[in-house]
């Protein structure tokens, strides 16, 4: 039971990560880099691709479907265990 609590923190933690990639990502820009790829020259020059805004919202999103779906898995797995192990007197 203890394993699936902290794969459970592990998996929120790297879904907090994921949801904070999009600020990094502005804060790059914002001091003149380059967005971590998506203008490689930088603002003044920004000549990215038109996909590689979507394309990093695409892997962004399916990152964050997978962790809360792992979540998910997580706490069914406890409420599980729980429901089947000996009542504890307390």
């Amino acid at each position: 039971m203890g394993l699936l609590i902290v794969l459970m923190g592990l998996f929120m933690l790297a879904v907090a990560a994921v949801g904070v990639i999009p600020l990094l990502i502005v804060l790059d820009l914002s001091t003149g880099g380059t967005g971590w790829g998506l203008c490689p020259e930088g603002m003044e020059v920004c000549e990215g691709s038109y996909f590689a805004g979507p394309e990093l919202i695409a892997l962004l999103a399916a990152a964050l479907f997978v962790g809360v779906a792992l979540i998910a898995a997580c706490a069914r797995g406890l409420r599980a265990l729980r429901r089947h192990s000996p009542a504890r007197s307390t």
